[in-house]
């Protein structure tokens, strides 16, 4: 008897989910914000971070007089670095990404969903512009998770669902961030022409790799049957067990090749299991991006 692993194709419309993943995103990008206070940086925005011992030769406005006088020493007010800068966010919505597993509480896709529209959220409270790649201009209204689920439902109803597993191959301007969020099963040289083209004027980037935990565990054993995402392909093994180490193998051959492409450029790589938690992945993600390397590279305009 031939046993098909327990799988859940999700429908082709994402846009008939989007109120629920609005609701998640907002949660999501709710918890957040309690774990994380700020970009850390000095600068000249409004925000008040720390007071620090006057330096001879600044100009005397900056002493917060009143702080001064319980020291009997000069203090300067410093305040966080607030410049508006540009995020280019995008998930992939191909055919792959529908695959959930009864092993994960959703599908690929629509933890993608979540992470990309919660970031982008962040992005517009901590004062930058959120753009979605290829659908959006960049936007700086704190509605903006509503309106990328417009462009992404208006998109949709226009061309149908979208069967591109890598992101616009036009380049983000430099000084901008660009996060992408999907599975990345492309062939590796596909997915750095994709991502040289976005990085040609210089801008930083993220990647976030979207796996189903059957994907990682391949849990697989006697007669089964492979279905492609896409109804396309079907593959029926008696002994599935025996392809296991093979196939583990390529998952971390590809991996790296990922993770080497990603080094080359300069953008930093992750790894998010659809049964862990988004919040978790989007506050790693949220502190790797306030280290001083990428700090160096984002916030120097």
């Amino acid at each position: 008897m031939t046993v098909s692993p327990s799988v859940r194709l999700e429908a082709a419309d994402l846009s008939a989910r989007l109120p629920t993943l609005i609701v998640a995103a907002r949660n999501v990008a709710q918890t957040v914000r309690h774990g994380v206070h700020g970009r850390r940086k000095a600068g000249s925005g409004e925000t008040f971070w720390q007071f620090r011992p006057f330096v001879s030769g600044e100009p005397s406005s900056r002493v917060d007089w009143r702080r001064s006088a319980r020291e009997e020493r000069a203090f300067v007010r410093e305040r966080e670095w607030e410049s508006a800068h540009t995020v280019w966010i995008w998930f992939d919505r191909s055919a792959s990404m529908r695959f959930g597993s009864s092993l994960a509480p959703s599908s690929k896709i629509d933890r993608a969903a979540v992470i990309a529209l919660a970031f982008a959220d962040l992005s517009v409270r901590g004062g930058e512009r959120a753009g979605f790649l290829g659908l959006t201009r960049p936007l700086a209204t704190q509605g903006v998770i509503e309106s990328f689920a417009e462009a992404i439902a208006t998109d949709e109803r226009l061309h149908g669902p979208s069967d591109a597993p890598l992101p616009p191959a036009a380049p983000a301007r430099s000084r901008s961030l660009v996060l992408l969020v999907g599975d990345f099963l492309s062939e590796p040289a596909d997915t750095e022409r994709a991502l040289r083209a976005i990085a040609a004027e210089g801008a930083v980037g993220e990647i976030i790799m979207v796996a189903d935990p059957i994907e990682e565990s391949y849990p697989f054993s006697g007669n089964v049957e492979f279905l492609h995402p896409a109804g396309s392909l079907r593959f029926v093994t008696p002994r599935a067990q025996s392809l296991r180490d093979a196939y583990l193998n390529r998952l971390a051959a590809h991996r790296d090749a990922l993770r080497q492409i990603c080094a080359r450029l300069g953008w930093g790589w992750s790894l998010h299991r659809t049964d862990a938690s988004a919040a978790e992945a989007l506050l790693a993600l949220r502190m790797r991006l306030s280290a001083p390397e990428i700090g160096a590279a984002y916030g120097s305009a």
